[in-house]
């Protein structure tokens, strides 16, 4: 362990390291894309895109691994016994900082199939990262806003059509989507302009939740309802690099996908309000989770 090094040591040596591997890792990934690219034979690519997920597999254990050598954080996870690797999921969680995504990452790391996000398309920009996902197959949403579309009516569902292209794809390799249901980050500002009715969590969302089921079908087996709480606080990604982030609980349970569970979530009013109510029913239970998590 070098968590007791000093800190003008430690953190510069955690940073270099996870950016070595990050490069590390990318040029794998990126001299394989290139020859994904330029192979026209169907199993051969199918075997490329395994090897592309085998290096993103690859850098998500060696920067956990540097985690636990370089800070003192402790881990309480529960609830991820009976997953599987070939299973298909949806995964719906709570989302209060970037720290959520090497969490996210780290305990689902080689458990069930390599989670995929949905990002925002301005992320492609993000040096080696932004690259790696598109490489990846991350799927990239560009949102508009209300004056935005009344401004250009006609983009109206661009959004939908590219997350449904995106789950038509998904479909045809294992995946686990990725769903942070609140669509942005908690803070306590958002929290009191929503006026929202949970203690620890924003409204929730139900309308990505409808259409991924809708458009991966029969594709997902299952929903993972995750829960993350930071008992001392979450912090940034540079609190959780420099060892700031001491406490991380995390709670997973299995969910059923029913027939109920899809529709069409534009159309159908009746519909609607049914997967709202047992969205904002999962948030409840959430909230009442994460008090218990807190207090632990």
């Amino acid at each position: 362990m070098l968590a007791p090094l000093p800190g003008l040591i430690r953190i510069p040596l955690v940073m270099f390291s996870l950016l070595l591997n990050t490069l590390l890792h990318v040029l794998v990934l990126f001299a394989l894309t290139v020859l994904k690219l330029a192979i026209p034979v169907r199993v051969l690519r199918e075997t490329l895109s395994r090897a592309l997920v085998g290096v993103a597999e690859s850098w998500i254990d060696v920067n956990s691994a540097l985690f636990e050598v370089f800070t003192r954080t402790r881990w309480q996870v529960e609830g991820l016994d009976g997953l599987r690797r070939d299973g298909n999921y949806l995964v719906l969680c709570n989302h209060q900082s970037w720290v959520d995504i090497p969490v996210l990452q780290k305990i689902f790391n080689r458990r069930i199939p390599f989670l995929r996000f949905f990002l925002k398309s301005g992320l492609i920009w993000v040096p080696l990262l932004g690259p790696a996902w598109w490489a990846l197959d991350f799927p990239f949403m560009k949102r508009y806003s209300k004056e935005t579309l009344a401004r250009h009516p006609e983009w109206q569902g661009k959004d939908r059509a590219a997350t449904r292209k995106a789950c038509e794809k998904f479909s045809q390799m294992p995946v686990s989507v990725m769903n942070f249901v609140e669509g942005t980050r908690f803070t306590q500002a958002k929290h009191n302009a929503q006026s929202s009715n949970y203690r620890h969590l924003l409204r929730p969302k139900a309308g990505g939740v409808a259409f991924v089921l809708d458009a991966m079908g029969d594709g997902l087996h299952a929903i993972l309802d995750v829960t993350i709480v930071y008992p001392l606080g979450a912090g940034s990604m540079m609190d959780l690099i420099a060892g700031r982030v001491r406490d991380i609980r995390v709670h997973v349970r299995e969910l059923p996908i029913t027939a109920e569970m899809r529709g069409d979530y534009d159309g159908d009013a009746a519909f609607r309000q049914r997967l709202q109510a047992w969205v904002n029913e999962l948030w409840q239970a959430k909230d009442a989770r994460i008090e218990a998590l807190q207090g632990g």
